[in-house]
């Protein structure tokens, strides 16, 4: 199918909703509300359509009346300078076009579940993944998105082994995804009498925060197991068997939460974190189908991989997917994450725009 049958697709299907939507016996609330969300999301592409066919159909216009010997040298010179304009505003037109048809990501609008994991590095790992995490919790205040706390497992000595919070509000997953992967840091120490630079990795895990529609969890694939809990250094937390451990058969995913007194408190959260991890995992089965032949694009879901250093003698960050070198790494750090963010966003767009041609 052509660009210009896409568009008419477009355009035909926008007239069919408006002629439903106001008909005189409208459709269900429920699929009155589908309607109207897809209407209003093929609002700014009619739009876009609407002013790039009225912008060629003008300068096919102008280039007649350029042509047209009977035209007057000034009407010719308006039309020309007209002409040169247009020619200039098209290829704008058009890419915002498709970027306007770039297949939509439907779980950008989603909330997100954050987990961060120490890496390689003993004790310098688990404070770098403090650091981590709290750099996520500020970059949330400072969008006005809720983080909330769901398990944290702390090494004793300000670091931690594992955080795992729940991030909501408008836009998180989208803005959030591309966080996934393996993030190393370079510093000296502060137990390092040497002064000398070690290097140790923290790995972050995004993941779409799923409502029970979006994956379905049998009661009979789970393993549900209560035991005390214990915080660091193994002394007891509380009494009671409150802790959690649910184990999804079919996967052999495990999700503990041990953090609330209340063992039915503990369960909803671990079910939440299981539930994402799931969802997640069919994200990324589905992603590597369609993208067998170009496992390295951002977004792919690949974690292993180094995504950013942290380098705090030059007090520099780099991200190696966009190579992009920002040097305000207290400002990162502190959650001023919006410059990666829209490289990264951009440069997922470009890629995927390059897929479609």
């Amino acid at each position: 199918m052509s660009l210009d049958e896409n568009l008419d697709r477009v355009l035909s299907r926008h007239r069919e909703l408006e002629a439903l939507m106001s008909s005189a016996e409208p459709p269900a609330a429920d699929e009155f509300a589908k309607m109207s969300k897809e209407y209003a999301d093929l609002g700014p592409v009619v739009e876009a359509i609407t002013e790039l066919r009225s912008a060629k159909d003008e300068i096919t216009g102008l280039a007649g009346m350029i042509a047209d010997a009977d035209t007057g040298a000034e009407m010719k010179a308006m039309a020309e300078e007209e002409f040169a304009q247009l020619k200039d505003r098209i290829p704008a037109l058009e890419k915002r076009l498709q970027m306007l048809l770039l297949p939509k990501d439907a779980a950008d609008n989603k909330n997100a579940i954050l987990e961060v994991r120490a890496g390689t590095g003993g004790e310098e790992a688990g404070l770098f993944a403090a650091n981590l995490f709290r750099m996520y919790q500020r970059y949330a205040e400072s969008r006005n998105w809720k983080f909330e706390l769901l398990s944290l497992n702390e090494t004793g000595l300000g670091g931690y082994k594992e955080a795992i919070a729940s991030v909501s509000g408008q836009g998180v997953f989208a803005r959030l995804k591309f966080e996934s992967g393996v993030h190393r840091v370079q510093r000296v120490p502060e137990t390092e009498s040497g002064g000398r630079i070690h290097t140790s990795a923290a790995t972050v895990a995004v993941m779409p925060e799923a409502e029970e529609v979006d994956i379905k969890i049998e009661d009979k694939d789970l393993r549900i197991d209560v035991f005390r809990a214990s915080g660091p250094g193994g002394q007891s937390v509380n009494t009671t068997d409150s802790a959690v451990r649910i184990t999804h058969l079919p996967t052999g995913i495990v999700v503990s939460q041990q953090d609330e007194k209340s063992q039915h408190k503990n369960k909803a959260k671990a079910m939440r974190v299981l539930r994402a991890r799931l969802y997640d995992a069919e994200r990324k089965r589905a992603d590597d189908e369609r993208a067998a032949a170009r496992r390295d694009q951002v977004g792919s879901g690949d974690r292993s991989e180094r995504i950013r250093t942290y380098n705090f003698p030059e007090r520099r960050v780099t991200d190696h997917r966009i190579n992009l070198t920002l040097h305000k790494l207290d400002g990162v750090l502190d959650g001023d994450l919006d410059e990666f963010i829209d490289a990264l966003t951009a440069d997922d767009q470009v890629r995927r725009l390059a897929d479609m041609t």
